[in-house]
C-alpha cells in the first residue's frame, strides 16, 4: 500500500518516477504537475525534502501537491537508504548523500523537456531544512531555498561539551565493533513515543503525528542507524549558508516550535537576500501537514519572485 496521508487533489497528476544519485543509489520520488500542464512549455521546478525519518507520502507530498496547484512542477523524495529508496543499510543517515540526493533530484528536473531548469528551487522540512541549505550552498543550480521547521541536523549531534560528546563517541566507537560481528547495525533510539510512553512535550508531539492516523506511514520509523550519528559529530551542514548569497534563502518556523532556534540561528548566520517567517501558534509538527498554517501563498510569492 502507499499509505499517502493526504487525497490527491484532482487538479494535480501525480507519478512515481526513479533515478540515480552521483553515488549509484536509486531514488524514488512522486512527480506532481499541474493537471492542466502544457508539455510544449516550460515550467519552474521545486526539489522538497522529508522530514529527518519522514517520506514523499507524507509531508512532501502534501507541499508538492500545493505547489503544483500554484504552477510549479514539484518532486517529492525518499533520501537514500530510507522509504521506497535504495540503498543499504536499509535506514542509514549520512550528511553528504543527504545532501547529494538534494543534487539528484535537480539532475532529474532539469533534464526534463517541461521544466525550466533555470528555475529550479528546493524546500527542506524538518531534517531536510539543513540537507537543503547545505545544498544550495554548493549548487549554485538552486536558484532559491525555503525551510519549513528546519532542524540543523549536525548541529544537533554537536550539542554539549567536549567531554559528553567524546563520552557519546566512544560508546559509538564500541558499537561500531558490536555492528561488525553482527554483520549488520543496530538501529538508534526512535525519535518519537506515544503520549502514555514518555513525559517529554517534543516526543510525544512527533508521536501524535508518526504513531497516529495523521502521519503514519510504515517506512517511516523515526529511527537510523546508531552509528550514523558519528558522521554528523564530525561533518558541519550549514557552515557556508553566508554563500548561498545572492540567491534567496526563506526560513518558516512555528511561533511555539521547539526547534525555531535553528531557524532563528540560521537566519542570523545568512547574508542578505533572506526572510524568516514566523506562524502563528504553530507548533513544529504543524509545518509538516497543516495546510491551514503551512503559508503557501507566502511560499509562492517568494519562489515566483525568485526565479
Amino acid at each position: 500500500m502507499d499509505n499517502y496521508i493526504f487525497k490527491l487533489s484532482p487538479l494535480v497528476s501525480r507519478k512515481t518516477v526513479r533515478f540515480n544519485n552521483r553515488y549509484g543509489i536509486e531514488l524514488a520520488a512522486d512527480l506532481y504537475t499541474p493537471k492542466d500542464m502544457d508539455n510544449a512549455s516550460q515550467y519552474p521546478a521545486l526539489v522538497i525534502g522529508p522530514p529527518y525519518s519522514g517520506v514523499k507520502e507524507q509531508g512532501p507530498g502534501i507541499y508538492a501537491q500545493e505547489m503544483a496547484k500554484r504552477g510549479y512542477v514539484a518532486l517529492a523524495f525518499d533520501p537514500s537508504f530510507n522509504g521506497f529508496s535504495g540503498g543499504t543499510p536499509r535506514h542509514a543517515s549520512s550528511p553528504d548523500i543527504f545532501v547529494e540526493d538534494f543534487s539528484a533530484g535537480v539532475d532529474y528536473l532539469g533534464t526534463r523537456h517541461f521544466v525550466d531548469r533555470n528555475r529550479i528551487g528546493a524546500i527542506g522540512i524538518c531534517g531536510s531544512g539543513s540537507f537543503a541549505l547545505s545544498a544550495t550552498a554548493v549548487d549554485m543550480r538552486i536558484k532559491a531555498v525555503a525551510t519549513a521547521s528546519m532542524v540543523d541536523i549536525s548541529g544537533a549531534a554537536q550539542q554539549g561539551t567536549k567531554e559528553e560528546r567524546q563520552a557519546r563517541l566512544t560508546k559509538l566507537a564500541e558499537q561500531r565493533y558490536v555492528d561488525f560481528e553482527n554483520d549488520q547495525p543496530a538501529l538508534g533510539n526512535r525519535g518519537a513515543a506515544l503520549a502514555d510512553e514518555t513525559d517529554d512535550p517534543v516526543f510525544r508531539e512527533f508521536g501524535d503525528f508518526y504513531f497516529t492516523s495523521r502521519g503514519f506511514h510504515p517506512n517511516s520509523i523515526t529511527q537510523f542507524t546508531a552509528t550514523s550519528d558519528i558522521a554528523f559529530m564530525n561533518f558541519t551542514l550549514l557552515d557556508k549558508i553566508n554563500e548561498i548569497s545572492p540567491r534567496p534563502i526563506m526560513l518558516v518556523a512555528g511561533e511555539n516550535a521547539f526547534s525555531k532556534f535553528f531557524s532563528d540561528n540560521a537566519y542570523a548566520a545568512a547574508a542578505e537576500p533572506k526572510e524568516l517567517v514566523v506562524v502563528p501558534n504553530a507548533n513544529h509538527i504543524d509545518l509538516y501537514d497543516d495546510t491551514t498554517k503551512i503559508p503557501f501563498d507566502k511560499l509562492q510569492v517568494f519562489f515566483d519572485n525568485a526565479m
